[in-house]
């Protein structure tokens, strides 16, 4: 999807850095489903500290920088800047919620299908221009994120309504980056992350509290994963992914994220002793082959 020209005093790039900047965020929430699954406390109060826990980073950084582009106005413009944190909520409650109602391989796998809704999208609402060599990536890199999780096989051990919740969740991500792609072109990151973040805790917050109940942490040890998905997943690989979208398309940008379960599977084969075999190495080069191919395309998608 074109860019509209940004409004920001921030002094554009070359796609170099922006893209480096997409795939090290990428690589930061690939871990996030170690942290949750070593996190103390259930998925829901999990995704609550996620994003509350990350607002002390994002508080300090934006009271240490100097303020930068326009000012939300308008009751619209603050409307606007909550809308990502109340998709994102949304995209975290109904994950969250597929992986206790259908297997992990397809909760992982539907909800990697945000690329397909992102593309879609874009083409019919923003009348984007989606060349054949970028559907062409995108097919890749969605077969080796299939092969990575197990093959089609692994696809019809799970539970229709879990399956569900998780394309669910795959199309309120598809959501999220859209509405920040099109915050990027007025306001600047920190300001962006502040108010979307502060609004997803806001909404998970009632969730949590009601469905699960036990929202604290007992150790030492749980504390530090709630941060730790905090810290870099959020905070960190959330703000790269913000600032990455004021200069790349949403919907190369959306693809590039399919490298996040590649990461979670290398992660958990590091932490986990979780075996990588032939079948999620094949997957993950595909993964990567799709991306490049992707990255070839001159689609302003």
């Amino acid at each position: 999807m074109s860019q509209p020209a940004s409004t920001l005093s921030e002094a554009s790039p070359s796609n170099r850095f922006p893209l480096a900047a997409l795939i090290l965020g990428g690589a930061a929430i690939g871990g996030s489903p170690i942290f949750v699954r070593l996190s103390e406390v259930g998925p829901m109060a999990t995704a609550f500290w996620r994003v509350a826990l990350a607002l002390i980073p994002i508080v300090i950084v934006s009271l240490m920088k100097k303020e930068r582009g326009p000012k939300p106005q308008h009751l619209s413009d603050y409307g606007l800047l909550i809308l990502p944190g109340v998709m994102l909520s949304l995209d975290l409650a109904a994950w969250h919620l597929s992986i206790t109602m259908t297997s992990v391989a397809n909760a992982t796998l539907l909800a990697n299908l945000a690329p397909v809704f992102v593309t879609v999208i874009a083409f019919f609402f923003f009348k984007a221009r989606i060349s054949r060599v970028f559907l062409l990536g995108l097919a890749l890199a969605l077969a080796g994120v299939v092969v990575l999780k197990g093959g089609p096989a692994a696809v019809g051990n799970g539970d229709l309504h879990g399956d569900g919740l998780a394309i669910t969740a795959a199309f309120f991500y598809a959501c999220y980056i859209l509405a920040l792609g099109s915050l990027r072109s007025r306001f600047d990151t920190m300001r962006i992350m502040l108010w979307s973040t502060a609004s997803a805790a806001v909404c998970i917050f009632p969730v949590a509290f009601f469905i699960e109940g036990h929202m604290l942490p007992v150790t030492v040890y749980g504390w530090s994963m709630v941060f730790g998905l905090a810290f870099i997943s959020h905070a960190g690989g959330q703000a790269a992914i913000t600032y990455a979208l004021a200069y790349l398309p949403p919907a190369f940008s959306s693809l590039t994220l399919l490298l996040q379960p590649v990461v979670a599977a290398i992660l958990a084969w590091a932490l986990l002793n979780e075996a990588i075999g032939t079948m999620q190495a094949l997957g993950g080069a595909v993964v990567l082959a799709g991306i490049m191919v992707a990255r070839t395309s001159r689609s302003s998608a």
